[in-house]
């Protein structure tokens, strides 16, 4: 038997959930300046891309609290204020962020959403936990490259790098510093097989 709504812990957790993710796109787009001012494009777009990602789940989250229409929901719970200046600390906090939220939050709200009948909220949380945890291991990639100095250098001679700017492709250990066909920074250069749509089996048919 499903319990009312309005009286129900889902109904906090969907709060606690919205307004974390909220939070979360503000952070990756806080962090997406961060990167920005030191001209690590690529980076900056993956903290944006996620970013927008974490927008979306927040209004998954909110259409679900339909029928609290009109109350105020109060909530306690406890959010991350990862105020960093180093892009270091920044990719670390977010996958351990996105590490809390896939392994012990979601779990457990999908756990409560069920006991309490509420079936598609359920399937909700436990779904987005898994794009969460496909966050988590973005930013790890990302901060175990930024770590070892490898962001722009790889052991691969044959190692493919995009231009996010005009595209050029270059093959080599480490892209160039200024991309010869637009004169872009390296800042702008990712390996192609991280860019979005350049790794499609349908191009290479």
């Amino acid at each position: 038997m499903q319990t009312n709504f309005n009286e129900s812990q889902t109904k906090i957790n969907l709060m606690r959930a919205f307004a974390g993710e909220c939070q979360s796109r503000q952070r990756y787009y806080q962090a997406a300046l961060k990167a920005q001012q030191q001209k690590l494009v690529g980076l900056e777009r993956m903290f944006r891309f996620t970013a927008e990602q974490e927008e979306r789940h927040a209004m998954v989250f909110w259409k679900l609290m339909k029928d609290a229409a009109g109350q105020n929901i109060d909530i306690s719970a406890g959010f991350p204020a990862d105020v960093f200046d180093e892009i270091q600390q920044l990719l670390d906090a977010s996958g351990k962020e996105e590490d809390k939220e896939f392994s012990v939050v979601y779990p457990d709200f999908a756990r409560i959403a069920a006991d309490e009948g509420f079936t598609e909220a359920a399937a909700k949380f436990r779904m987005i936990a898994e794009i969460e945890d496909s966050h988590r291991q973005r930013f790890d990639y990302y901060a175990r490259l930024y770590r070892e100095d490898k962001l722009f250098r790889s052991d691969d001679t044959q190692q493919r790098w995009i231009c996010l700017n005009c595209g050029h492709i270059h093959t080599g250990t480490e892209p160039p510093r200024n991309c010869p066909v637009c004169n872009a920074e390296q800042g702008y250069f990712i390996r192609e097989a991280e860019a979005a749509f350049t790794s499609c089996d349908i191009l290479k048919k």
